[in-house]
């Protein structure tokens, strides 16, 4: 396994095609030998031939995936990550050859990751527009090996999908991240994070804000002390609670009508008012 990190990590694709070349083909008879032995006993050393014997094919696929921009090794790491998957998965007593169950894994890891490092806000969410991703460009590089146009109403009825949401795809894919502190232009120490407003209030404003408030919550909670317990407990209950208990509700507790809990309740903000400022009454109001 030691041997199969090193490759992974060389900084070339040649070096590591020259690498994985030295890992001999396996027959079905040693295939399925060395993955029953996995599989029943867990034998790694039988796993990590199985790997390497396969890591050419994994290159093979990666390389139907460099129309999109990345760098072939990491695809092909990727790829190795989704053939130890189906190692792991693999049940030799099907009849299948593990390269054949194998493909779903690697491409599917390969997938997500072009899907991953695309963009900062997710390109694809669902399956369905994973999918809509792949097809779009497998779709637009048909056409350009043509040596056609590109028209996107023929290329929607092609793909079988609405055009507004090929549009949208569209927009996802071609329209990049942009770093913004990238300089606006070359040799310049401007950046477009300069150009973005700052929205948010100063700390002063809010430091006066937070004082606003804690001052008038420390005037509530003495006005609230001079009220006698059952005013306090009805402000509390209908004003100053998450959930404001009705009138009902509070007439039943104390065993009167919701006429008397009215009148209670207006008594209490009457005396509330009379003691808090201005403005603290202006919000109990």
């Amino acid at each position: 396994m030691n041997d199969l990190k090193a490759v992974v990590t060389s900084d070339t694709l040649e070096y590591y095609m020259a690498q994985i070349k030295q890992f001999k083909l396996l027959s079905r008879e040693e295939e399925f030998e060395l993955a029953s032995r996995y599989r029943r006993h867990g034998e790694l050393e039988a796993a990590q031939r199985l790997i390497c014997a396969n890591l050419r094919f994994v290159v093979k696929i990666a390389h139907e995936y460099r129309g999109y921009g990345m760098k072939t090794l990491d695809l092909i790491q990727e790829g190795n990550i989704g053939l130890m998957m189906a190692v792991k998965k693999f049940d030799p007593d099907r009849g299948l050859r593990l390269i054949t169950y194998a493909v779903w894994w690697i491409k599917a890891y390969i997938n997500n990751f072009i899907i991953r490092s695309w963009s900062l806000v997710k390109i694809g969410t669902t399956q369905a527009q994973k999918k809509l991703f792949f097809k779009l460009n497998q779709v637009r590089r048909a056409f350009r090996q043509r040596g056609d146009e590109y028209p996107k109403i023929e290329a929607a009825k092609e793909l079988d999908v609405a055009f507004g949401e090929m549009e949208e795809m569209e927009q996802r894919i071609y329209l990049r991240d942009t770093s913004i502190d990238i300089p606006l232009t070359e040799g310049s120490d401007y950046t477009l994070l300069e150009t973005i407003p700052d929205q948010r209030d100063n700390q002063e404003e809010i430091f006066l804000h937070q004082e606003r408030k804690e001052n008038l919550a420390a005037e509530i909670h003495g006005a609230l002390s001079q009220l006698n317990e059952r005013e306090r407990a009805i402000i509390e209950a209908r004003i100053l609670s998450d959930r404001p208990s009705t009138l009902q509700d509070l007439a039943n507790h104390y065993q009167l009508s919701r006429e008397r809990i009215r009148q209670l309740e207006n008594n209490a903000l009457r005396k509330l008012k009379n003691i808090l400022e201005p403005q603290a009454a202006s919000l109990l109001a």
